[in-house]
């Protein structure tokens, strides 16, 4: 319990306390009006409840004065140019897909030689983009929210981001053919390769967007991030705290039920603003 962290926060009617890793992921958070509480991550869930409870007791209005946010920015109305809604999975990489393409002749030969071809690595990205985000899209029928290919400043770029009632989440896509994947704590390995910088590389891609949404809508929008394995022959996943979720791409349909973190206001804010590439331009 003593890891955890508890922070409150006050934002447009809502007074919640969020009991958070040391990492700033939320394990869960409590609201300060019903006392309900919600678990977010359940490994920790009779930490979450032990601390959430104690602080419960003694969250009083003079006991924990609200923070008073600035006003959130305003962003241009909306143009098609800049609207991230129209882009499809893998639109990111289809310019680089394109510029190092080799010739058809060229890649056949590779094939067959055993080795890759330019542009390989750019067209198996991009495959795995579109898988995961066609089984992503499936969840818009559940109340889901999902944007593809969201540009972020310095040639980057976020695969899918996916909110709604059980929260948001950063979705990033690993195509791996016919290889074994293993997760650990906090390191992947293909093959039993060298250790892969995934789960890390997830968190940071979480708390960037965070940041973004947060600054934007003027309230506490807790993101999550999701690792999604495309073609995997094998997936163990032999973690004890782990705090990036993991799925195969025919799995993330796990997320479709999830509830009791956003109110669809709260949803449909939060797509709103992810929506526009421009608030992007500064993550």
């Amino acid at each position: 319990m003593g890891e955890l962290k508890v922070v409150r926060w006050k934002r447009h009617g809502h007074d919640r306390l969020y009991a958070n890793l040391p990492d700033g992921t939320a394990a869960g958070w409590a609201d300060c009006k019903t006392g309900s509480i919600t678990i977010r991550l359940t490994e920790h869930r009779n930490a979450v409840m032990a601390v959430l409870r104690e602080h419960l007791s003694t969250a009083t209005d003079a006991s924990a004065p609200s923070e008073i946010p600035a006003p959130a920015p305003v962003l241009p109305p909306l143009t098609p140019d800049d609207d991230l809604a129209l882009n499809s999975p893998g639109t990111a990489l289809l310019p680089k897909v394109t510029e190092t393409s080799a010739g058809l002749m060229t890649r056949v030969l590779a094939r067959i030689q055993g080795r890759p071809a330019d542009g390989d690595s750019w067209r198996k990205g991009m495959t795995g983009e579109r898988r995961a985000g066609a089984e992503l899209d499936r969840l818009r029928r559940h109340g889901w929210r999902v944007l593809h290919s969201v540009p972020l400043p310095r040639h980057v770029d976020l695969d899918h981001l996916l909110m709604g009632p059980g929260g948001v989440f950063t979705v990033n896509t690993k195509n791996h053919p016919r290889k074994a994947v293993w997760v650990g704590d906090d390191a992947v390995r293909v093959d039993r390769g060298r250790p892969e910088p995934y789960l890390r590389k997830s968190r940071a891609e979480a708390k960037r967007v965070q940041r973004v949404l947060e600054h934007h809508c003027g309230f506490a929008v807790p993101v999550e991030p999701v690792l999604v394995f495309v073609g995997v022959t094998d997936l163990k996943v032999i973690a004890t705290q782990l705090t990036v979720r993991v799925y195969r791409a025919r799995e993330v349909s796990a997320l479709a039920p999830l509830r009791g973190v956003l109110t669809k206001d709260e949803v449909e804010r939060i797509y709103a603003i992810a929506r526009h590439r421009r608030a992007w331009s500064a993550a």
